[in-house]
C-alpha cells in the first residue's frame, strides 16, 4: 500500500497577511485548486495524494524575523486536525529534536488541507549534535548546510540580513525535515537484516511513501538543495515569482534582458542570490511568467518552464450589487472627510469618481512617478471637457495610491485624508511629498481649482485599518478602474485581482500576464475592459499620455455610458476567468508526481 504527500511551501506559506498578491495567495490558491481537483476526481488511479501547506509559526509579537512587519499567526481560521500514521510519526520525530509544529486543517469540500507551521525563532536555543559534537540545532543547520551545498553561513549571517538569511535556512530545514520524515516513515532500519537480499525484500514488503515537494521562491529553496544532497528520493519543483538581481535592478532588468547583461547591481543581496541559485537541485524549475523565465535564464544559466500564476473565481456571476454599495460607501467617505479636512463645501459623493493603484512601496519599480505624471494630465483633460461643457463641473477624480511599508495602529482621525507626516515612514514620506509637489493631494480639490487628485493609502487594508475599513476586495470592487503602471513587474497579480471583482483596469506592458490579454474575448470594439500601455517601446511623454487617455476612457463610459460601462467590467472579469487557477494547478500536479491528471 503507498501513501502520497504532496508538500506545497513558502515563507508566507500560513494565514495570509493582509497585503495583495503575496506569495500566500498562490500556495492558497494551489492548495484549494488541488483538493478541488481532488474532490472531482480528476486525480487519475492510484493513492490519492493528501496536501500539505508549510510555513513559519510567529507565535507571539517579536517572533517574527521581520520586527516592523510584527507578523502573528493566527491559526484559529483553521480546524484542528489530528494527524495519523506517517505524518504522525513524521511529527513526533521533529518534536523529538525539539522542532515545534502547529498543526490545523482546512477543507475543500471534504477534503483536508493540512497546515503545517513551524517555529524557528528559537532553534539557536535548542541543543542538537552533529558530528558528535554538541551545538545548538541552528549552528547545526548551518554546519550541515556548509557540508552539504557549500553555504558560507559564518559570513552570510554576519551581513546586514543576518537574521532573515538564517530564518530561512531554519526554515527549508525543518520543511526538508518534515519531507525526507514522511518518507522514511514506516520503514525499518536495513541493519536489523543481516542479510542485504533479505533487507531489501523486507523493505519491499513495507508501506512506501512518495513525497512532492513545491518550494515557492528562494526563502526555501535549500529544502530541496538539501534533499537532493541527502538522496531522499523526493520529486521536487521549484518556482520563481522574480529573481533577487532583477528585482535589484527593477525597471533596468528589462535592459539588462535586451543587453544580455548578467551582472548583478552592488545592491544585490549575496546570501538571498546564493540560496535562490539552489533552485538548480530541484528536479524541475519553473517561472511565472516569461520575463521571469528571461531573467532566471540570464542570472542563474538555468531555463524554467513557465507556468502561469492565475486567479481564484468562486463564481462567474459578477456581484453587481457589491459593486454598487461598495463605491457608495468609498464616495461618502471621501465627500466627508474632505469636507472635515478643508472645512469646504460638500463635493456630492455622485460625482466623486475613484479610482486605485495598489502594491509595495516601491517608487520606480511600480511606475508611482508615471502614475502621478499622467494623473496631472489627467486633470487638465477633465478641467477642459468641463469647460466645454461635456462633463458636470461637481465631477472630482479620486486616485488611491495604497502603498505602505506595513500594517499602522497610529492613524489619525480623517486618514488618510488627513495626513500628517508622523505618521508616514520611509518611502511613504517621499511618495506623499511627490503627491503635493505636483499639486495633486486634495487641498485645491473643493473649490475646483483641481479636478483630480491622489490620496497616499499608507495602510495595509482591512476592515479595521483606520480608514476606509474596507478588505482588498471590497475595495476593489469599489472603484471604477485600477491603473498599475509597474517598470518592474514578473506577473502582476492585482491586475487579475481587480478582474475577479469586476473592475477594468489599465496595465503595462512590462507586466507577466500582458500577452495573454490577446485571448480575452472582446465584448467591447476598440479599447477594451483591460488596457494595456506599452512603457517598454514608446517614449516617456507617449506612455504618460496612453495612461491619462485610458483613466479618461473608463471615467467617461462609467459616466455617461453605464450600459457599455459594464461590459467593459464583464471583460475585466472574463479575463480573470480565463486565467484561473485549474491549468497551472494540474501542470504543478504534473510536475511533481510525474503523472497525468484525467
Amino acid at each position: 500500500m503507498e501513501s502520497r504527500f504532496i508538500v506545497i511551501a513558502g515563507e508566507e506559506a500560513g494565514p495570509r497577511s493582509n497585503k495583495m498578491g503575496g506569495i500566500w495567495n498562490v500556495i492558497d490558491a494551489e492548495a484549494r485548486n488541488l483538493a478541488q481537483m481532488i474532490k472531482d476526481g480528476d486525480i487519475g488511479e492510484g493513492k490519492v495524494p493528501r496536501i500539505i501547506v508549510a510555513g513559519p509559526y510567529y507565535g507571539h509579537s517579536g517572533a517574527d524575523w521581520n520586527k516592523g512587519l510584527n507578523r502573528i499567526t493566527d491559526m484559529s481560521i483553521f480546524s484542528d486536525y489530528e494527524p495519523e500514521e506517517e505524518l504522525l510519526s513524521a511529527l513526533e520525530q521533529l518534536n523529538s529534536q525539539g522542532i515545534e509544529t502547529h498543526v490545523g486543517s482546512g477543507k475543500v469540500s471534504d477534503i483536508d488541507i493540512i497546515y503545517v507551521m513551524f517555529k524557528t525563532n528559537d532553534f539557536n536555543v535548542i541543543s542538537s549534535e552533529y558530528k558528535q559534537e554538541r551545538m545548538c540545532l541552528s549552528s547545526r543547520v548551518k554546519a550541515e548546510a556548509y557540508d552539504l551545498i557549500g553555504l558560507d553561513s559564518l559570513h552570510y549571517e554576519s551581513l546586514n540580513n543576518g537574521m532573515e538569511y538564517t530564518h530561512y535556512l531554519n526554515l527549508s530545514y525543518a520543511i526538508s525535515e518534515l519531507v525526507r520524515l514522511l518518507v522514511n516513515a514506516g520503514r525499518k532500519d536495513d541493519s536489523e537484516y543481516s542479510d542485504k537480499a533479505v533487507s531489501e525484500f523486507a523493505a519491499s514488503l513495507l508501506p512506501s511513501v512518495q513525497v512532492s515537494l513545491h518550494c515557492h521562491e528562494f526563502g526555501v529553496f535549500y529544502a530541496a538543495a538539501r534533499l537532493e544532497k541527502l538522496g531522499a528520493g523526493v520529486h521536487t519543483v521549484a518556482t520563481y515569482h522574480a529573481t533577487i538581481p532583477g528585482r535589484v535592478a527593477g525597471h533596468r532588468s528589462v535592459r539588462k534582458v535586451r543587453e544580455k547583461d548578467s551582472s548583478w547591481d552592488s545592491g544585490v543581496p549575496a546570501s538571498f542570490a546564493k540560496l535562490e541559485s539552489l533552485s538548480s537541485h530541484a528536479d524541475v524549475v519553473t517561472a511565472v511568467g516569461d520575463s521571469t523565465r528571461k531573467e532566471v535564464k540570464l542570472f542563474y544559466g538555468i531555463d524554467p518552464i513557465v507556468v502561469r500564476n492565475g486567479i481564484d473565481l468562486p463564481s462567474s456571476d459578477i456581484q453587481w450589487a457589491k459593486k454598487t454599495a461598495n463605491r457608495k460607501k468609498i464616495q461618502e467617505f471621501l465627500s466627508e472627510k474632505i469636507y472635515n479636512v478643508f472645512d469646504s463645501k460638500v463635493i456630492p459623493p455622485d460625482r466623486i469618481v475613484p479610482i486605485f493603484s495598489i502594491s509595495r512601496i516601491e517608487v520606480e519599480n511600480k511606475g508611482y512617478p508615471d502614475l502621478l505624471d499622467s494623473l496631472v494630465v489627467l486633470d487638465r483633460m477633465v478641467k477642459t471637457e468641463i469647460d466645454a461643457g461635456q462633463l458636470d463641473e461637481n465631477y472630482r477624480v479620486i486616485c488611491f495610491i495604497v502603498a505602505a511599508h506595513g500594517p499602522k495602529t497610529n492613524t489619525p482621525e480623517n486618514f488618510p485624508i488627513y495626513l500628517p507626516e508622523e505618521v508616514l515612514i520611509g518611502e511613504e514620506i517621499r511618495l506623499q511629498q511627490m503627491i503635493e509637489s505636483k499639486g495633486l493631494d486634495c487641498t485645491h480639490v473643493p473649490d475646483g481649482k483641481r479636478h483630480v487628485a491622489a490620496v497616499l493609502y499608507p495602510q495595509w487594508l482591512s476592515e479595521h485599518d483606520g480608514g476606509l475599513n474596507m478588505t482588498t476586495d471590497e475595495f476593489m470592487s469599489g472603484c471604477i478602474a485600477g491603473i498599475f503602471p509597474s517598470k518592474y513587474e514578473p506577473f502582476l497579480l492585482t491586475g487579475l485581482e481587480a478582474g475577479k471583482e469586476a473592475t477594468p483596469s489599465i496595465v503595462s506592458k512590462i507586466c507577466g500576464f500582458s500577452d495573454a490579454l490577446n485571448t480575452l474575448k472582446r465584448l467591447v470594439m476598440g479599447m477594451g475592459g483591460v488596457i494595456v500601455v506599452d512603457n517598454i517601446n514608446l517614449a516617456y511623454i507617449e506612455s504618460i499620455a496612453d495612461y491619462a487617455l485610458a483613466m479618461d476612457y473608463f471615467i467617461d463610459t462609467y459616466i455617461a455610458d453605464k450600459v457599455k460601462y459594464n461590459l467593459l467590467c464583464q471583460e475585466a472579469s472574463l479575463l480573470a476567468k480565463d486565467m484561473n487557477w485549474r491549468a497551472p494547478t494540474r501542470e504543478y500536479y504534473e510536475l511533481l508526481t510525474g503523472t497525468r491528471m484525467e
